[in-house]
């Protein structure tokens, strides 16, 4: 979700072609993976972190479980699938209340993947749930922000599989990461690959328009589609609504995922989450891997810190199950 570099854009490719691309076998299909190409080809994921969580100066706010149940409440007419980002300070209930309220796959995030509470959590919810939870992703951004190597991250990823080794895992980075040479070994023993395309942040997104921002997601993955042979699912990318001043604005945020829909059709091996559920005006403030002031990682959610739904929401088709 940081600045990226910029990718050349005479590359194309169309999801048709991804899919059909000449491809190695990447492993032999687990029961729960197949889980999760089936969840990538029929449902509908949102990357979601509770409204009631916050973080400001190293305090933590935690989210009831009361509070989660009425987030997903409010976003199960549109979603069916969650991709959390930790597994600790109230996230530990998501796949509890996501299987009460009906969702059909849940993607565990674990912010530290070598934090012993975050493992036991995301553990308990992959056995509580083993038609539910469908993948684990061992941390969010850690090479882009230094918290992490490829080599510790390669190490996280063996140690979950000696112990959940019918999970499918993977890591989440930036695209930029998982092209980098130095992530082929990690990024080669994934099952699945999560992956942050931001527009946003590229050089030519204010000439663009929403059109260009979708065909950059689908030239990306396709680029990514050469160096992996799995699914992938696209975790972060969009506009925000906000704030005005950087000319983010909600009809910028709402022409973005209308284009996004045009561009890429769900399949078993690419697919994308919205991004976010919430606005979280505390981010402005949080940790930032780049160092740079980002106030529009206050303006992402799809819904405002209040559950109040933006023009985006008008665009996304309601589920019928």
């Amino acid at each position: 979700m940081r600045i990226l570099i910029s990718l050349i854009l005479s590359f194309v490719v169309t999801t048709t072609a991804l899919a059909a691309a000449p491809c190695i076998a990447h492993k032999a299909a687990s029961p729960r993976l197949m889980l999760l190409e089936q969840a990538m080809e029929s449902d509908r994921f949102i990357a979601y972190n509770p409204s009631q969580l916050k973080v400001i100066d190293g305090m933590i706010t935690k989210a009831s479980k009361e509070s989660i149940r009425a987030d997903l409440v409010k976003l199960r007419p549109y979603f069916n699938g969650i991709i959390t980002y930790s597994a600790r300070d109230g996230n530990e209930y998501v796949a509890d209340v996501a299987a009460e309220l009906g969702y059909k796959a849940v993607i565990v995030g674990l912010w530290t993947p070598a934090d012993p509470e975050e493992i036991h959590n995301a553990i308990a919810m992959a056995k509580a749930h083993p038609r539910l939870v469908v993948g684990m992703s061992l941390g969010n951004e850690l090479i882009l922000g230094k918290r992490s190597t490829w080599q510790q991250l390669g190490q996280y990823v063996t140690l979950m599989r000696s112990r959940i080794p019918d999970v499918p895992l993977t890591v989440t980075e930036p695209f930029a990461q998982f092209l980098d040479s130095d992530s082929a070994e990690v990024r080669d023993s994934l099952d699945f690959l999560l992956v942050n395309v931001h527009p946003i942040f590229e050089s030519w997104f204010a000439t663009a328009g929403p059109d260009n921002w979708a065909d950059f997601a689908v030239k990306v993955t396709g680029k990514l589609a050469d160096k992996f042979c799995g699914p992938i699912i696209i975790k972060e990318t969009g506009v925000p609504s906000g704030p005005a001043d950087k000319g983010f604005t909600p009809d910028k945020q709402a022409a973005f995922w209308r284009a996004m829909q045009a561009h890429m059709q769900p399949s078993k091996s690419l697919t994308y989450a919205w991004f976010a559920a919430f606005d979280a005006p505390w981010r402005v403030a949080d940790f930032n891997p780049m160092g740079t002031h980002q106030p529009e990682e206050a303006y992402w959610g799809l819904f405002t810190d209040t559950g109040t739904p933006k023009p985006v929401v008008d665009v996304i088709p309601k589920l019928k199950n």
